[in-house]
């Protein structure tokens, strides 16, 4: 039986953590990208997120305004950045957030950037105990 109930887990789980898992960024800068994402563990399940997003920001009309750390199976909102204001002359840009926490045993997250036009673009499945082609994970080190 619990074979049957993983087995159905992944047939619901896997296909949308891979619909929003990419590997390869997207070209198309009318979304916002997310570049790259470091990762670091400040505190027992407190993390810091720098998430780099490149976009064609045209002003006030057009720009990226925030990125989020989501759980991969149900998309829950586990922190956000919002972004004030366009960066046309600075792309790509990078900002933090501080004071984010995972809970226990959640080994991946999802990080995601929205632009106020097009809404979220790229996506990034960040494991959180080492390092990809697009993000780094800096956990504690128990000692």
């Amino acid at each position: 039986m619990r074979t049957i109930k993983r087995a159905l887990l992944f047939l619901f789980v896997a296909p949308a953590v891979i619909a929003f898992a990419q590997t390869e960024p997207d070209t198309d800068l009318d979304y916002a990208v997310v570049r790259f994402v470091t990762a670091t563990e400040t505190a027992a399940n407190i993390w810091r997120f720098d998430v780099s997003v490149e976009h064609n920001d045209e002003g006030w009309d057009h720009y990226a305004d925030a990125w989020q750390v989501l759980r991969p199976e149900s998309l829950e909102l586990l922190g956000e950045r919002i972004l004030l204001h366009p960066h046309d002359n600075e792309q790509p840009f990078t900002r933090s957030q501080s004071g984010i926490e995972i809970p226990p045993g959640l080994l991946t997250v999802l990080v995601r950037a929205r632009c106020t036009v097009h809404g979220f673009g790229s996506t990034v499945l960040v494991t959180l105990t080492g390092e990809g082609d697009r993000y780094e994970a800096r956990p504690l080190r128990a000692d």
